[in-house]
């Protein structure tokens, strides 16, 4: 744990009243980013402040109405998860880098470049994201950037989203092992042939066929039949 000198603020607003914690700035990170899961040592205080520099407490009653709870580890899970952290620039970087590395996996996912029916390449998109100057909020979740982030993209690259149907049956000897994997991928219809076999109609994202694919054939030796459904 960091000592008072080391240590950096997190805060949220809320009925415009501002609430203060003190922390370890490598442990509230990590703790932001999920890399640490308990709240041992973040707080370098246990109490929370109406402005630290000046030593103002907030009194319980104030906690209560503002969090429902005077607990100070429950309120700092919330600041640190919901509020602002005075970060050092290396962890803000590091952090914008790992948002931008969500977003253009979940487009590798979900998008294919409509003039080849084939995702683009994460070098492509890494790119155009660059080109684009779109904002990435290191906070946000990327799920909820995507929209703003596909609106900036496609005047540089072409984007659809797509998602496929195929048809695959699987021979008995293989059937009961790989089924969980396919699971996995979003089984929609299912069936039982009478020698053990199985077939499924699975939907997915168009980007993540051909890991669907080399991962199928992988684990059946290459003797499962599949057949895209239009």
């Amino acid at each position: 744990m960091a000592s008072l000198e080391n240590s950096i603020l997190a805060h949220i607003d809320i009925g415009g009243e501002r609430y203060e914690i003190v922390v370890d700035p490598d442990l509230a990170y990590q703790y932001r980013t999920g890399q640490k899961k308990e709240l041992a040592n973040v707080l370098v205080v246990e109490e929370v402040f109406k402005n630290f520099r000046n030593g103002e407490r907030h009194t319980s009653s104030s906690l209560q109405k503002a969090f429902g709870t005077t607990d100070v580890y429950q309120i700092a899970d919330r600041i640190l998860k919901k509020g602002e952290i005075q970060l050092t620039t290396e962890q803000r970087r590091k952090m914008l880098q790992e948002k931008k590395k969500q977003i253009i996996a979940i487009l590798m996912r979900e998008c294919i470049d409509p003039r080849t029916g084939a995702p683009h390449t994460q070098l492509r998109l890494e790119q155009a994201l660059e080109e684009s100057r779109v904002h990435i909020d290191a906070f946000k979740e990327a799920s909820e950037q995507l929209e703003e982030v596909i609106k900036a993209l496609r005047p540089i690259i072409p984007l659809k989203f797509e998602r496929v149907k195929v048809a695959v049956k699987v021979p008995p000897a293989y059937a009961q092992r790989i089924y969980g994997m396919l699971k996995g991928y979003g089984i929609k219809n299912e069936e039982w042939d009478r020698d053990g076999s199985l077939i499924v109609v699975i939907e997915m994202p168009a980007g993540v066929q051909g890991e669907f694919y080399d991962r199928l054939n992988k684990a059946t030796a290459g003797s499962a039949q599949t057949r895209l459904l239009k």
